[in-house]
């Protein structure tokens, strides 16, 4: 008996010291996807409210980030810029807001809202003077707590009729 019991609790010990290491790796993990889930939503909805593209920064975007579209990808910091510049040259009074985002590892989503006057080119299409009131998801892949691909869904035949492009 008495050899038993130091054996049950260097046993104890040694699952306890193993449950701390796993609960740890869990609070790293999440502040990691939660770090990355701030940093993301802070950049868009800052980038958006004050108008300014060069807000995308490398400090949180890779410089080779890929942004996927129906046309062909869009790769590099400049050209992401470029890309989403159309749609606050496009809409000057553009309001971007973020409904949800969440993520796990190195993989986000985030739900939005674009709200706005097409009062200026957008893409080569001249303004309509359209309201546009379109809601959509982005799959985001992260790399180092910076953003490296990103993929926007949305209802694009909603969002030609109510610029007017469409019947």
């Amino acid at each position: 008996m008495n050899k038993i019991l130091p054996i049950a609790f260097a046993f104890l010990f040694i699952s306890c010291a193993q449950n701390s290491d796993e609960l740890n790796q869990l609070k790293a993990d999440k502040e990691y996807v939660e770090n990355n889930v701030e940093m993301y939503v802070s950049v868009w909805e800052s980038t958006f409210s004050e108008k300014n593209i060069e807000l995308i920064t490398s400090e949180n975007f890779h410089d080779d980030v890929t942004v996927v579209t129906a046309s062909g990808d869009i790769t590099g910091l400049e050209d992401l810029k470029a890309y989403y510049a159309n749609y606050i040259n496009g809409f000057s009074d553009a309001e971007f807001s973020v409904v949800n985002a969440f993520g796990q590892g190195d993989k986000l989503v985030k739900q939005w809202n674009f709200k706005g006057t097409h009062d200026g080119e957008f893409f080569g299409i001249p303004a309509t003077n359209k309201s546009l009131d379109l809601s959509g998801t982005t799959i985001v892949k992260m790399k180092d707590g910076k953003v490296l691909q990103e993929e926007d869904f949305f209802d694009n035949y909603s969002f030609m009729k109510q610029l007017g492009l469409i019947e």
